[in-house]
């Protein structure tokens, strides 16, 4: 990321911290490390043993950590690469190349995490305190000792995935990236991307944003016979795998274990979510009766994110929604701010919009200390500011756990939007507290409240609908039954208060992360009721409440979820905690009734 003039620019990120070239000298040292970190890995097989001493196990870990710093940046540059342009072949056969060389590399030290699952417990329990910072990581490796198949048969998957259910993934993101859509009246019709399209479902005209959810049907439809076909194949891989040979019980048990979160636990945050709907169904009845739109009371679901206010097609430059995300991190900790700055000033940011490049937006944490990578697709939509807080409220979350290993600075799914939705919350107060025009003000609340319900209740439907379509493929259901079984959870989401129409049905063959990481989706309903419900506090307890998420923040991936929160005075098993993130959501809908005020739509 450049600066001219004092003003950030949208450029394209380099890569070059994590690999200067994908071919020659610098990728021949790289695979050099990796082999060196592999060979000296192999060598300890004929000394392990459940009496190894603790000195020998330590020196055992550090040779993992540096195998794990060698893949990381070769598992990593090549889907960065692709997603800078997904048309790339180069970049497509280097990520290719590398899936095989790290699939051997894989297999060959494959031993090493076999024989910790193996072990006995008093043997486990005797070396664990001598496996300093990568301690929570083999905590978590002998969940999966039930679960865990034979060397031959581990090594059968690894290769199998890289043709099969992985090769399947990366056809899914090539054709729906290279998806065009097709906006407009005769003689003024636009070529648009998804990001681009998506705009125009906040559009402040019901046709425009009419139009726009049925061209992404018309468009994805025409590949909804191959799209379909393709998640079939990945929920029975899924199931194949996970349920007949490694015995989970249910296949999101899977994700749950991965999560080291409780079945129970993901039970109860998906049922409350699920009997909480009433409180986004009320905000959809008073959102139709707003804008007089819809029928005997009822919000159009193509009106969903129908702006309120007039202001709903002003535009934020680049170089002005970098300084308003920097200067609402900076007035919560200078700490936040510095190290969303690494990310702009070490031109690890691409916010361009380009042909080709990956939709939506992520950040890629490779390494600890490492400056992540983040990619938004900024089009001056004032939810992109938003967007840029996000994705670099990850990257805070990163470097404040720079100083673990490899294998656990990330935080684990369920905590991992903790402050990437924080860090959207301080914007949008910090928007609030500057904007004086009171239907500006409005518009802005209500935009959080649109974020929340994509975020929270959403994302939790896409989960419940996992679940039975799991089942549902499993008595050999087709696309068309889930089709039907998708269409009647919306009936169920929204009740009497959105009028869903059947083209909605198809929506699921739209959603990436169904088919890239089954049951994921419940991480954020858990992040954004968390974070909310720590905005809360902040709001009550002001700069007091600081050095407390900076301490929860810097766990990453250290400790258990259940360790971490328990910390921070917060019980996840409790009903009541889920209840009180959405009792902060009705109170922001309180604030936009007239007459109230919405400066304060967090205060529990």
């Amino acid at each position: 990321m450049t600066r001219q003039e004092g003003t950030y620019q949208p450029t394209r990120w380099s890569l070059g911290d994590l690999l200067s070239a994908p071919c020659g000298p610098a990728l021949e040292l790289a695979l050099t490390e990796l082999k060196t970190a592999t060979s000296a890995l192999e060598g300890l097989r004929p000394v392990l043993s459940p009496d190894m001493d603790g000195e020998a196990f330590t020196g055992m870990l550090d040779k993992y950590e540096a195998f794990q710093r060698a893949e990381r940046r070769l598992g990593h540059y090549g889907p960065l690469w692709f997603a800078e342009d997904t048309r790339n072949q180069a970049a497509l056969a280097f990520m290719g190349r590398m899936e095989k060389v790290l699939a051997e590399a894989h297999n060959r030290v494959l031993f090493l995490g076999l024989w910790w699952k193996d072990l006995d417990d008093r043997a486990a329990r005797r070396l664990l305190p001598h496996s300093g910072r990568m301690r929570y990581h083999l905590e978590q490796e002998r969940l999966f000792k039930d679960h865990t198949l034979s060397e031959p048969e581990e090594k059968i998957i690894n290769v199998k995935d890289i043709n099969g259910v992985g090769a399947l993934v990366t056809l899914y993101d090539m054709m729906t990236s290279r998806l065009v859509f097709t906006l407009g009246e005769e003689g003024e019709k636009q070529e648009l991307n998804r990001d681009e399209l998506t705009l125009h479902f906040r559009d402040p005209s019901p046709p425009v944003r009419r139009a726009a959810y049925g061209e992404l049907f018309r468009v994805y439809g025409r590949e909804a016979g191959v799209l379909g076909q393709i998640y079939l194949h990945r929920v029975r891989d899924w199931a194949n795998e996970n349920i007949d040979l490694r015995r989970f019980r249910s296949p999101i048990a899977v994700r749950n274990l991965g999560n080291d979160i409780a079945d129970d636990v993901v039970d109860t945050l998906l049922e409350v979510c699920a009997q909480e709907a009433a409180c986004f169904q009320r905000y959809f009845r008073l959102k139709a009766d707003w804008l007089g739109i819809g029928e005997k009371g009822k919000l159009r679901r193509y009106d969903l994110y129908a702006p309120l206010g007039h202001r709903s097609e002003k535009r934020i430059s680049y170089g002005e929604a970098v300084p308003m995300v920097l200067q609402s991190l900076e007035a919560f900790s200078p700490t936040f701010a510095h190290h969303a700055r690494r990310v702009l000033d070490e031109g690890h940011l691409d916010a361009q919009i380009r042909p080709g490049k990956r939709g939506g937006a992520f950040c890629a944490g490779v390494l600890p200390g490492m400056t992540p990578w983040v990619l938004v697709n900024y089009t001056g939509e004032p939810r992109q500011v938003a967007t840029l807080a996000h994705e670099l409220g990850h990257a805070v979350h990163a470097l404040l756990a720079a100083h673990h290993s490899a294998t656990t600075f990330h935080a684990p799914l369920p905590l991992a939007e903790t402050a990437s939705v924080f860090a959207e919350m301080l914007l949008t107060d910090s928007l609030l507290s500057q904007e004086k025009d009171p239907e500006v003000r409005r518009e802005l609340l209500a935009g959080a409240v649109d974020d929340a319900y994509a975020t929270v209740l959403r994302q939790a439907y896409f989960v419940l609908f996992e679940r039975q379509a799991h089942a549902a493929v499993a008595e050999g259901g087709t696309p068309d039954d889930l089709n039907r079984l998708y269409l009647s959870l919306l009936a169920r989401q929204f009740g009497d208060s959105v009028e869903v129409s059947e083209d909605f049905q198809t929506e699921w063959i739209t959603i990436p992360h169904i088919f890239h990481t089954p049951f994921y989706c419940y991480a954020y309903s858990f992040g954004q009721l968390l974070a909310l419900s720590l905005y809360g506090k902040y709001r009550q307890e002001g700069e007091g409440f600081t050095p407390k998420l900076m301490t929860m923040l810097a766990h990453g991936g250290a400790a258990s979820p259940d360790r971490i929160l328990t910390e921070a005075g917060i019980d996840m098993r409790d009903p009541e905690f889920w209840k009180s993130g959405f009792r902060i959501i009705s109170g922001m809908i309180d604030a936009l009734v007239p007459g109230q005020d919405p400066v304060k739509p967090t205060d529990p």
